[in-house]
């Protein structure tokens, strides 16, 4: 893997905006073939991603029109998704006939934390990805995380028999105690581990910047895209073998294999530069959604919190000037779903946001800015 971007395939694009299932597969082949022809060959899919559809995906666009050396696939064992441990293998066996291959080259068990470290525990998930490993039908084994670096140092303390840490890191994580990318990195690092980026445009929110900070960038150099400082970011840093850019739309993939092809690190300068926009964005970001929407899956009022996080976030961005496009944007958004006074403070929400949010607070200001 000597090339450093990842096709995330978390967020494709659409026919309807409104199922997240309906992928434009004709679109996507277009994108991957971009990617594969500027010699890129790294894809990372999910069960959970487009319900199950990100894997068929895969399917169309990659297997059934690229010879089976010429790629390497990520997937993941989803513990939102099994109740017991025998639900593991006939998971396993489905995923396998979702991307149409006989082996998955490093398969993850996901998103970890406390309380899915322990259902792995109990369902002897590990060691489960070691048999498959055994039997040749996964060629390398890890998890993705979300959790404090003690958590992750118990992991590692544990299985020593990982190869990869997927980690969540960004120029505005690295320094965050809730996520903790920082400290994350260092744990793994310390262990040993080859370590895979997500998030590192933080779903899509460094590479949709004020126009402050971007002509902070621009002004350095005035080809490169805001996301392109913040993948470089990533992929500068030493032990990161894979940086993932969960790619919507042709120009996106466009712009991420025209630095990345020739990558070249940050240098000293360039650092400052992402450091002060990070300083600038802190103080114009509200709330720190990714908008994974691992939130969504329980909610029982079925609120569109990551949607509304993001029109939150731009209406106090653009301090209020937007006011007016803001409020019917989530007026719109709200005859389909459940508003944010809708809220019943329930919690299930909180228990699964990677970025450990106060969702039912900021539910609050959401329903005092916008209704």
């Amino acid at each position: 893997m000597t090339n450093k971007l990842a096709f995330g395939l978390m967020r494709l694009p659409q026919l309807d905006e409104n199922d997240n299932t309906s992928i434009d597969i004709e679109r996507v082949k277009g994108m991957v073939d971009i990617f594969m022809d500027a010699g890129f060959t790294y894809f990372d899919t999910a069960a959970p991603y487009h319900g199950k559809h990100s894997e068929i995906a895969f399917r169309e666009a990659v297997v059934k029109r690229y010879p089976r050396e010429c790629y390497t696939v990520t997937d993941k064992l989803s513990f939102g998704m099994i109740d017991k441990a025998e639900d593991m293998q006939p998971f396993f066996e489905a995923q396998l006939e979702r991307l149409g291959v006989d082996y998955i080259d490093i398969y993850l068990l996901h998103a970890l934390g406390k309380a899915s470290y322990e259902k792995a525990q109990n369902f002897k998930a590990f060691e489960f990805a070691a048999e498959k490993k055994e039997e040749g039908k996964v060629k390398h084994v890890g998890f993705s995380f979300h959790d404090t670096a003690e958590v992750l140092e118990q992991i590692l303390t544990e299985h020593p028999e990982v190869e990869y840490v997927q980690l969540q890191l960004n120029y505005m994580d690295w320094d965050d105690e809730n996520v903790q990318a920082h400290k994350c990195y260092d744990v793994a690092v310390k262990h040993g581990k080859k370590v895979l980026v997500m998030e590192p445009v933080k779903g899509g929110s460094l590479a949709k910047v004020s126009p402050e900070v971007e002509k902070l960038f621009k002004d350095y150099n005035a080809d490169a895209s805001p996301a392109s400082w913040a993948v470089r970011y990533c992929a500068s840093l030493e032990h990161v073998v894979m940086v993932l850019s969960g790619m919507s739309d042709e120009e996106q993939v466009k712009d991420n294999v025209g630095y990345m092809k020739n990558f070249e690190p940050l240098n000293t300068e360039e650092q400052a530069i992402v450091e002060k926009a990070a300083d600038m964005i802190r103080n114009d970001i509200a709330i720190a959604c990714t908008g994974c929407a691992y939130c969504v899956d329980d909610c029982p009022k079925n609120i569109a919190i990551p949607e509304y996080f993001k029109i939150y976030n731009h209406l106090k961005q653009y301090q209020g000037t937007s006011e007016k496009w803001d409020r019917m944007k989530y007026a719109k958004k709200a005859e389909e779903r459940g508003k944010a006074s809708d809220c019943i403070e329930c919690g299930l929400c909180e228990g699964h946001c990677p970025q450990h949010l106060s969702i039912r607070e900021y539910l609050k200001d959401v329903k005092e800015a916008l209704e």
